[in-house]
């Protein structure tokens, strides 16, 4: 069964997002118009990077369209834990032996992470990188069970000491260390999109993966966007029509391998060292992606009761979630819009 959702009453002019897919026989049926959209990929943050918009001046478009794709290689040259010069990185290697100063915007970034971990009992935690940096998902290793323990007691953000006078970081933990992946795409496609906003450009689409934000409408009609089933990319499970919102997924599809039928993916339990069975995908609708991507990966890591009593507290977030064992659960502003129930069994 498809979800077929109606423009939530919760997002009257709201998203789009990763693993999501936009619906492109949903363009404007006006002459010419189709010409005046603008279309870039690249492939940056180790994700697919997806730029679509709308403008009538040639020059502006591929101003935009650069401006766009150039914040996106500044996002990874701070963030990224695999380039050895970046902010991330300095902190990874040095933060264990002294406080390590960084930049006003990484800083404020590191302080929203403690924000989602509170509200999440630390669900969300970004020292999970401890645990996780010893998965490579693409050669198939996981850690044995004595290396899984000792790196385990590293993970703990109450153990991320913030000095905001010296915007400085400083590990209380031995081997502890962080990575932004929870919300890192959804910041850049937010930056992004502020960018867009600032050159005048009114009808766009900013996707990173799993993590996109739609700005405007497709020139008249919502864009809509699909939410893949996560156990057969060809089907989807859900469509959303949305304006001017964010939408981020989470899936156990995105980077995984399966070892004696038990899947190990990039999504991981802080509190266990190992990645959740409960559900295989999480979509959320938020203002910002930011809250959509971090609120994405807290539903994802606790129990599904825990995850939609979160999403239901906080306002203007949505969820689409599909369950181990398949089922759809949607949040009750969703519900309501579509008249749908809470949990939908796909067929």
């Amino acid at each position: 069964m498809r979800l077929q959702l109606p423009l939530p009453r919760s997002h009257p002019a709201k998203p789009l997002v990763g693993q999501t897919v936009p619906d492109r026989s949903a363009r404007a049926d006006v002459a010419g118009d189709d010409a005046l959209w603008v279309r870039r990929d690249e492939a940056i943050m180790g994700t697919a990077i997806h730029v679509e918009l709308w403008c009538a001046d040639a020059a502006l478009a591929r101003h935009a369209t650069d401006a766009v794709i150039a914040e996106m290689h500044r996002i990874d040259r701070l963030m990224s834990p695999f380039k050895p010069t970046s902010e991330l990185s300095c902190v990874n290697r040095d933060a264990a032996t002294r406080a390590v100063p960084v930049s006003a915007e990484l800083f404020a970034l590191i302080e929203r992470s403690l924000h989602f971990s509170r509200l999440s009992d630390g669900a969300f935690d970004i020292t999970f990188a401890a645990v996780g940096s010893l998965y490579d998902y693409r050669a198939g290793v996981a850690p044995d069970a004595a290396t899984l323990e000792r790196a385990r007691r590293a993970i703990g953000w109450r153990h991320l000491v913030l000095d905001p006078a010296q915007h400085s970081v400083r590990f209380a933990r031995e081997g502890m260390r962080i990575d932004l992946g929870g919300f890192a795409k959804g910041y850049a496609v937010d930056t992004s999109i502020a960018i867009l906003k600032r050159l005048g450009i009114a009808h766009a689409v900013v996707a990173a993966g799993g993590d996109s934000h739609v700005l405007g409408d497709r020139r008249g009609r919502p864009w809509s966007i699909a939410v893949r089933d996560p156990r057969d990319a060809q089907r989807i499970v859900a469509v959303l029509p949305l304006r001017d919102t964010s939408i981020s997924t989470s899936g156990d599809y995105e980077r995984f391998f399966e070892r004696d039928g038990v899947r190990h993916h990039h999504l991981i339990d802080p509190k266990t060292g190992v990645s959740p069975s409960a559900v295989h995908s999480v979509t959320i609708l938020a203002n910002d992606g930011l809250t959509s991507e971090g609120i994405s990966k807290c539903v994802f890591v606790m129990d599904l009761p825990r995850g939609m009593r979160l999403v239901e507290s906080l306002p203007g977030v949505d969820a689409v979630v599909v369950d181990a064992a398949g089922a759809l659960h949607v949040s009750t502003g969703l519900a309501a819009a579509s008249g749908a129930p809470g949990g939908v069994t796909r067929q």
